[in-house]
């Protein structure tokens, strides 16, 4: 049996319009709930997941095995809204078991200016490279002075992208701390 989509939800819409849309249904504070639950492995409702999966959410509801998707959603959902009752479950998703909620938790401290620099550095020798680059950009947007050392040490990495990472992320850091002239 296929469930049928909500016809108030529009999933095949880019991610931004599907989450501005569920905004305008339960407001930023329901979507930063919803989000916070998926993050969590908790069920936030088919509507809401349609909103923050789209398509893909539809095949997950059709029977699809989820696997990490849902949690990823709720991480991504908090590029679009916010409060801070969510930091703590993005921190806890810094240390989730699939590669793409780190990845993507790493992308929301980095665009919320979380504080969360301490839990970011253990990520900079994650296994998977676009973890490594994710956490070396976001050390970049909330690190310390101190942390160029950590990513000196990401130059000499095997993925280009880390490097690249690494290098914006050193840059950032040489500009926040700058001493003013």
């Amino acid at each position: 049996m296929t469930t049928k989509p909500t016809p108030d939800v529009p999933i095949d819409a880019p991610t931004a319009e599907r989450i501005a849309h569920a905004i305008a249904t339960l407001g930023e504070a329901g979507v930063v709930e919803r989000a916070t639950a998926l993050l969590a492995g908790l069920n936030a409702g088919d509507e809401f997941l349609l909103s923050v999966g789209g398509r893909h959410a539809q095949g997950i509801l059709d029977g699809a095995p989820p696997l990490y998707w849902p949690e990823l959603w709720g991480a991504r959902a908090f590029l679009y809204a916010w409060n801070d009752t969510a930091a703590q479950a993005v921190r806890a998703g810094l240390g989730n078991q699939a590669w793409r909620v780190r990845e993507m938790c790493a992308r929301v401290v980095a665009e919320r200016s979380l504080e969360l620099a301490e839990t970011l550095r253990p990520l900079l020798t994650d296994d998977v490279a676009r973890v490594r680059a994710a956490a070396a950009r976001a050390l970049g947007a909330v690190g310390e002075a101190s942390d160029k050392e950590l990513l000196a040490n990401l130059f000499r990495d095997p993925e280009i992208d880390v490097r690249r990472g690494a290098e914006q992320a050193t840059k950032q850091l040489t500009t926040r701390f700058a001493a003013p002239q």
